[in-house]
């Protein structure tokens, strides 16, 4: 049996040598380059660290950063992203969390690095230089597949950031999976958006790993000019990507498509965020022969735990279903955490698995109040992740995202459920985008909208007023010409709740 994803990277390295594995827009790499590197970094790596030990990753997205986690995985440790365009200061509480004893980084960020980082720094440039005799790697020996593959720090409540540890066993069902289901094979080109620090980028990474297919790591500027993605798209002949709808919904609004098509597209999948169908039917309307998936799942959860493989017509107004559950995952949707709902009645999406995270590093409390006891199990331990979802199974047995616990409102007596009023308003086609949250002080509901002119109100009330009831109607708008973005691509709505509740 499988214990380590290097088993994949071994396998395909062997079979697909001088295929390109990963390119960005500095160089390209072979799988035996991204192999013979890998190995002489983890070399290094366990002369100075026993195994299962954190190791941070402070190089900008790109071959490097790729080689990085390949060489700290064949060591037996665990890689951390970090983000090189961070603020110090949430860098140092990171590695302060994790008590990080090393940090790879390259040429050029070792001095930022050294102002605030005092443990043991490899350079990535001395590292591969440095070529052993002796390749014997410590995932062979040392490694389960239990052990972690990686840390990705998402935000705390309070403040500091928190470190979710996700198990070799966990990617490798994940990857397992979607080979499997989707078909992925060594003529894929995948076209990465995702952040390394955010999850989503373990499906680009690891179909790559193996399968064979080459990881091309997208340009960022291409996706602030969606003119220019298509064409980037169409250059490097990009088959798959799995993006967060944002960047699909900027292009649906500039009707780019209308001009100009990426024409070896070939697979279209999206997660992160709702996928307003509306966007979604403008794709389909000018690609469709494509393959559309909606995968769902928070960061504790191995990227995702659902999936729906879109194959029937939906108007602009409907929600998109999240589908039902990924191989080796069981969701359960709990009503008040008690019992199990019954078909069409609202609950918390819950999930069991090797698909759930180990919980999260160095935060005993944290990870014991979000990884509880199934509650329908009292026989012997077993734990469940209770995401904070709400969801719903419709008639079809496809399970349909309502929203957020915490994006319920109680509103003049009523309880309202935000992404209810977003479906409504994106269905209404008078705006491009938008975001609804709640002023707790002043008692109101706010839209935040993308739209080249300001709102005729008047008109979305009415157009809306057909889909909800007046009591979920907003009462305060924020026209912005493009609706702020955060790291990982989706909408920051921290952000404008702040505004909203200042």
């Amino acid at each position: 049996m499988q214990k380590s994803v290097i088993e994949y990277l071994s396998k395909t390295a062997t079979a697909f040598p001088n295929k390109i594995a990963v390119n960005d827009e500095k160089e390209e790499i072979t799988f035996s380059q991204l192999w013979q590197n890998a190995a002489n970094i983890a070399n290094a790596l366990q002369n100075i660290v026993p195994p299962r030990q954190p190791i941070g990753v402070y190089i900008p997205k790109g071959c490097k950063m790729v080689t990085s986690f390949a060489a700290i995985n064949m060591a037996a440790d665990f890689y951390v992203p970090l983000d090189t365009k961070s603020p110090a200061q949430r860098v140092t509480s990171i590695l302060s969390t994790l008590e990080a004893k090393v940090v790879i980084t390259d040429s050029a960020h070792k001095e930022a690095l050294s102002a605030f980082y005092k443990g043991e720094i490899l350079v990535f440039e001395e590292c591969i230089s440095t070529i052993s005799e002796s390749q014997v790697l410590r995932y062979e020996k040392e490694q389960i597949d239990t052990d972690p593959i990686y840390s990705i720090f998402t935000s705390g409540s309070t403040g500091v950031p928190k470190g979710v540890v996700v198990s070799h066993r966990g990617v490798i069902d994940y990857i397992d999976w979607a080979v499997d289901t989707f078909k992925i094979d060594s003529t894929s080109v995948i076209g990465n958006q995702a952040p390394f620090y955010f999850d989503n980028s373990t499906l680009d990474i690891y179909l790559m790993y193996a399968t064979g297919a080459t990881l091309n790591i997208i340009p960022e500027i291409n996706f602030a000019f969606p003119a220019k993605l298509i064409d980037y798209l169409n250059d490097q002949k990009i088959t798959f990507v799995f993006w967060v709808p944002f960047v699909l919904v900027n292009v649906a609004n500039m009707d780019i498509l209308a001009s100009k098509k990426p024409q070896y597209l070939r697979d279209i999948f999206f997660a992160g965020e709702v996928m307003p169908n509306k966007h979604l039917n403008y794709w389909r309307k000018h690609l469709p022969d494509c393959r559309y998936a909606n995968l769902y799942g928070p960061t504790e959860i191995t990227v995702d735990c659902t999936y729906y493989i879109v194959d029937r017509e939906f108007s602009d107004d409907e929600p998109l279903p999240i589908g039902i559950p990924c191989r080796n995952s069981d969701v359960m949707i709990l009503v008040d955490r008690k019992r199990l709902a019954q078909q069409g009645e609202q609950g918390e999406l819950c999930v069991r698995g090797t698909s759930l995270a180990l919980g999260y590093y160095n935060n005993p409390e944290k990870t014991a109040d979000a990884f509880i006891q199934n509650p329908l199990n009292t026989h012997y331990p077993e734990t469940i992740y209770c995401t904070g979802d709400v969801v719903y199974e419709n008639e079809r047995g496809e399970i349909m995202y309502v929203g957020r616990i915490d994006s319920q409102i109680k509103h003049n007596g009523y309880r309202i459920e935000l992404g209810e009023i977003e479906t409504a308003i994106l269905g209404s086609n008078l705006v491009d985008n938008c975001c609804v949250l709640y002023n707790n002080k002043e008692k109101q509901i706010v839209l935040v909208y993308q739209a080249e002119q300001e709102l005729n109100i008047a008109a979305l009330r009415k157009a809306i007023g057909e889909k909800i009831p007046k009591y979920m109607l907003p009462t305060e708008y924020h026209r912005e010409e493009v609706l702020k973005q955060n790291t990982s691509g989706k909408i920051d709505r921290a952000f404008y709740n702040k505004q909203v509740n200042k």
